[in-house]
């Protein structure tokens, strides 16, 4: 039997202090072009800086900026985690966490973000983020009420809850169980990902026939186009929707000619049942429409269904919204290399489509067959013009021109943090290349997106900021979005993001697969899979089953240079 739900004032509460967070947030920090909110979160951080540019953002992802700045004594970081494997490894193989053991006790986020403090208290620093449905152990006893009437609990493996409007110690919370599908780290894209091709409602429930006619008045017709769009329609993408389904589905026209019902429709949607207002928009009991999704938009799913013939997706803040309106995203398959172990220097990695192999017969080139577009090409060291262009010699004999592929060699002169043995990022910004150096040993090379503006001046372009930086904070998934004329757009759940200043991040991008090229307006966007291997490679890092983690002055290196 379903356990009843939280009680209708309790529900108001806690979605009117959401809301009223994400207000004072979005008027308080700046990020890499316009303000905008990290994952959509109720986090109020004193003192982030940095300017506002007119082209909006790549990245508009409202960054903790002053957790880059020295952390007062009593906030000191915590300690490192306790040596394991990490969750995923630089080849991408994921290691799942050992599970909390039975019988301990447990706290339960109820929250889009909710905060792990570094003290019992609610001025200190957050050392980390929890997300709604995240169960952690605890300490049994209370830790102090410092700002919170409900009492700290201290987690494990470090920092502090506040059990009240964003923390529970109720395991069966509407909101935990709602939301008890976590994101999923095996995988190069945590959820099921849709852009949307057609606006239309999102739902605070499934819609009847009459709320359909009421909402969706042009439904007949946009089923219509919707059926015939072979790009983006019916016929296309009905995997993505089933990432977590049990059971083949039928096709989506057939599905919608026979009116199909699944047989597991989410527990919190049955018998005309309201989602739980995770996502504060519903503002009354009898509430049926809540929000509009637009084109522009890209949005995360926890679960997909039929109900009567039409798919429902449910996103992460659980509003309900049809899927016929989003075109499914399966995301870049590309991904970086392994260096020693799958190419070793030098090399070089294909940027472009459309280049070729070439040979030299005589004193001409002649093609010598097509070069794969993305591929570690091994080389042997020797580069020459031909025709005016920079071509590199390939091991098998061949050439390769620069105009198409970027030959890619270890750092020339060592940096301090490199001889001191950290972790560190180096970044190209004229070659669209990153590679990652576990102290003077580079490890793994990849293609980038950094801002479409190249080398211009990043105070008034969408160029990268060029400089040498900390990773400070970083999440599992964050929003992103922009209100600037003719770039508006609102991006959820973009996956592993990693700020290192102000607002500027590395982040994976579901919404194209341009790597190679500069694409961004200001973040240095990787493909997915490449940013969930970095994002669990890096400092801080990130205990499992915790949405987010933070961390002043220690995170690793990003140089990002010309």
């Amino acid at each position: 039997m379903d356990t009843p739900p939280r009680t209708r004032a309790a529900a108001t509460l806690a979605a009117s202090r959401h809301a009223l967070a994400l207000l004072t947030l979005a008027a308080s920090l700046s990020a890499c072009g316009r303000s905008g909110s990290a994952a959509d979160a109720p986090i109020e951080l004193p003192g982030a800086a940095g300017s506002q540019k007119a082209q909006g953002a790549s990245a508009a992802l409202a960054s903790p900026a002053a957790l880059a700045s020295p952390a007062p004594a009593e906030d000191e970081p915590p300690p490192g985690l306790p040596a394991s494997p990490p969750l995923v490894s630089l080849g991408g193989v994921a290691t799942p966490p050992t599970p909390i053991p039975e019988g301990r006790p447990r706290l339960a986020s109820t929250s889009m973000l909710t905060r792990v403090h570094a003290r019992p208290s609610a001025d200190a620093k957050p050392v980390g983020f929890l997300r709604a449905g995240a169960v952690v152990e605890m300490d049994p006893e209370p830790a102090g009420t410092s700002g919170c009437p409900g009492g700290f609990r201290k987690i494990k493996p470090f920092g502090y809850v506040c059990v009240g409007p964003d923390a529970t110690l109720d395991l069966n919370d509407e909101i935990v169980r709602a939301t008890a599908r976590r994101p999923d780290v095996t995988h190069k894209l945590p959820y099921m990902y849709g852009t949307v091709t057609r606006g239309g409602p999102a739902y605070a429930r499934i819609p009847t026939e009459d709320d359909l006619a009421r909402f969706e008045p042009n439904l007949k017709k946009h089923l219509d186009r919707w059926a015939k769009d072979e790009e983006s329609g019916a016929t296309y993408g009905l995997d993505v929707w089933l990432k977590w389904s049990a059971e083949p589905a039928p096709a989506a026209l057939d599905a919608l000619a026979q009116r199909i019902t699944d047989r597991e429709i989410p527990w919190f949607l049955r018998d005309g049942r309201r989602a739980p207002n995770l996502s504060g928009r519903i503002k009354a009991d009898d509430a049926v429409k809540i929000d509009e999704v637009s084109r522009r938009n890209g949005m995360a799913f926890l679960e997909s269904f039929l109900h009567e013939g039409r798919r429902y997706n449910v996103t992460t803040d659980l509003r309900v919204v049809p899927a016929d309106r989003f075109r499914p995203i399966r995301g870049s398959e590309f991904h970086g290399v392994e260096i020693g172990k799958e190419i070793d220097f030098p090399f070089a990695l294909v940027r472009r489509a459309g280049g070729k192999r070439w040979r030299v017969v005589g004193k001409k080139l002649v093609e010598g067959g097509e070069l794969e577009w993305r591929s570690a090409v091994p080389l042997t060291g020797k580069q020459q013009f031909f025709g005016g262009k920079l071509h590199y010699e390939t091991k098998d004999g061949d050439w390769v021109d620069d105009r198409h592929a970027g030959r890619i060699d270890p750092a020339k002169k060592m940096p301090a943090w490199g001889k001191n043995g950290e972790k560190w990022l180096d970044v190209n910004i004229t070659k669209q290349v990153l590679v990652a150096y576990e102290g003077t040993k580079p490890v793994y090379a990849t293609l980038i997106s950094s801002g479409e503006a190249g080398l211009e001046d990043h105070e008034s372009s969408t160029a990268t900021k060029r400089g040498i930086f900390r990773i400070h904070t970083k999440f599992v998934t964050s929003t992103m979005d922009s209100d600037a004329v003719g770039e508006e757009f609102e991006l959820r759940d973009v996956p592993y993001v990693q700020y290192f200043e102000e607002g500027y991040a590395l982040h994976g991008a579901y919404w194209h697969d341009k790597f190679g090229r500069p694409k961004s307006h200001g973040c240095i966007n990787l493909s997915p899979e490449d940013a969930r291997r970095l994002f669990f490679w890096t400092e801080p890092a990130v205990p499992p089953g915790w949405h987010g983690a933070a961390r002043s002055l220690t995170g690793t290196v990003v140089f990002v240079h010309p």
